[in-house]
């Protein structure tokens, strides 16, 4: 079983990163992953006029789970081969860069890029990081941060923070690896520090200067690898890491607090006792003050949401983000069935929080499956026909996790959820359809079908003052029930 890192953390209220109010400049906006934009065009009482603006077809099949980033105007993707940077209001290609090379696994995953000082940053799916001229796509440098033989790839979004990049090695749930995170050099690729996120043995390798860990008793075999994207208070320098994803079904799940500008472990929070039904912390923790106090908040796989006082380190709530049922029966040769299952709540987009509304919304997987034991750590896992997969959208008091209001989705939930200034809550689900929701009512103020599942994120920004809503459509996956269609960035606005 892994021994978890632990240690003490004090925190004091977010701040947040100075950047252009018309911009969208890292995965969540914001790097305290609250994902609020401050547009104000768009509203619940003219919702129903927009009208598909634009539209970028990347002409292939991909699993398109790119998060968006726009900063001047200039709007950039990813997918596992390619960079690509459009103009953000007529989806007109600026240019786009393609790195070849031989994938460690048949998943073509990127959650997208890091803009920071002209530069953009992002993962492979051979566990490489690399970085381009913002303006030219030029290459500027291309490190190895993992081992493809291991099957270790770099998918998740990269975080850039005063002069520094910091991404994970993604991989344990296919082979035992151990977790690692990295803050890197943003001008340089140097490696700054290494921190394992289970115990490290002797004979592990270092590919950089090894950050300080606690002291633990035993060591780990595998997990803790960061596969989605990452979270930091910039107000503490406070690095928020969600790392469990284990190989080994008596793991638990966690998320990990490090100092970002030496990767010091400062805090573990263990959400999911035991992850034998594969429900890892994968999406991002939320940060968020609520009456004085300073607040975490993790949408895990296993349908629920847990928050906590980051002072005093206590929980503060839980809730259910979808339907959750037999989640502590036993193993058995005939059951349970259990929901959700294994890819059911929260997957790699995280809950958003309003400012304006003083809510927090969550997208989710509503899929459960019949889990029975076997001769090996691992459960048969039965999925549930693909025809009963849905979703949620849910609004929660951020205070004490009372729902405010829910809307049940025909297809799961997995791409990003956007609440805006304008008082609405943008989300899309894998049946292609994209949503707008009244904040604080929750009912329907416009909804359009996309042409393709969405997977990444719903994003919104400003180009010469008039909002814009941008979508990643057509994501494509053997595992996941969903619309067909070809990879695109739809953008939508008033006419």
């Amino acid at each position: 079983m892994r021994h978890i890192i632990a240690a003490s953390l004090v925190l004091l209220p977010f701040a947040a990163h100075a950047q252009n109010a018309s911009d969208w400049p890292s995965y969540n906006r914001t790097l305290n992953g609250q994902r609020f934009a401050p547009q104000t065009e768009i509203t619940p009482a003219n919702a129903a006029n927009l009208k598909e603006l634009c539209r970028y077809d990347l002409k292939l099949q991909s699993s398109f789970q790119t998060g968006p980033v726009v900063v001047n105007g200039t709007m950039y993707i990813t997918t596992a081969h390619d960079t690509i940077a459009i103009d953000a209001n007529t989806c007109a290609e600026k240019w786009r860069a393609h790195d070849d090379y031989t994938m460690a696994i048949p998943n073509d995953t990127n959650r997208g890029v890091a803009f920071a000082d002209g530069r953009v940053f992002r993962g492979t799916q051979d566990a490489r990081l690399l970085a381009y001229d913002a303006a030219s796509g030029k290459k500027l440098w291309d490190i190895s941060l993992g081992d493809p033989k291991h099957l270790e790839t770099t998918s998740a979004a990269v975080l850039a923070w005063k002069g520094m990049v910091f991404t994970g090695n993604a991989g344990s749930s296919r082979m035992p690896t151990k977790g690692r995170m990295y803050g890197i050099d943003a001008a340089t690729g140097k490696i700054i520090w290494e921190q394992y996120m289970v115990p490290r043995s002797a004979d592990d390798k270092s590919r950089g200067p090894a950050a300080p860990a606690p002291k633990v008793k035993g060591t780990a075999d595998e997990g803790g690898t960061p596969w989605t994207a990452f979270t930091l208070d910039e107000a503490t320098g406070t690095l928020y890491v969600p790392g469990g994803d284990p190989i080994s079904t008596e793991d638990a799940a966690f998320s990990v607090a490090l100092d970002a500008k030496s990767g010091a472990v400062k805090q573990t929070y263990l959400p999911v006792k035991h992850d034998f039904h594969d429900w890892e912390v994968s999406a991002a923790p939320l940060l968020y003050s609520i009456n004085g106090k300073a607040m975490v908040a993790s949408a895990t796989k296993d349908g629920r949401i847990y928050a906590g006082d980051i002072k005093t380190g206590k929980p503060a709530w839980t809730a259910n983000a979808t339907t959750v049922s037999n989640e502590t029966a036993p193993l058995t040769a005939t059951g349970p069935h259990v929901c959700p299952g294994t890819l059911g709540g929260n997957e790699w987009s995280n809950p958003a929080y309003s400012p304006a509304t003083k809510l927090i919304y969550n997208g989710a997987v509503d899929w459960c499956a019949t889990l029975t034991s076997t001769n090996t750590p691992k459960p048969k896992i039965t999925f549930d026909a693909p025809t009963q997969a849905t979703g949620w959208v849910k609004a929660f008091n951020p205070a004490t996790g009372k729902e405010a209001w829910s809307f049940r989705t025909p297809a799961p939930v997995v791409g990003g959820i956007t609440p805006t200034a304008g008082n609405l809550i943008f989300a899309g689900d894998l049946g292609g359809t994209l949503y707008a929701f009244n904040a604080k009512t929750g009912d329907i103020a416009w909804k359009t079908a996309t042409g393709g599942a969405i997977g990444g994120g719903v994003i919104s920004y400003a180009i010469a003052g008039k909002q814009r809503i941008a979508v990643t459509s057509g994501m494509k996956s053997n595992t996941w029930p969903m619309a067909s269609g070809s990879a695109s960035i739809v953008v939508y606005g008033l006419k």
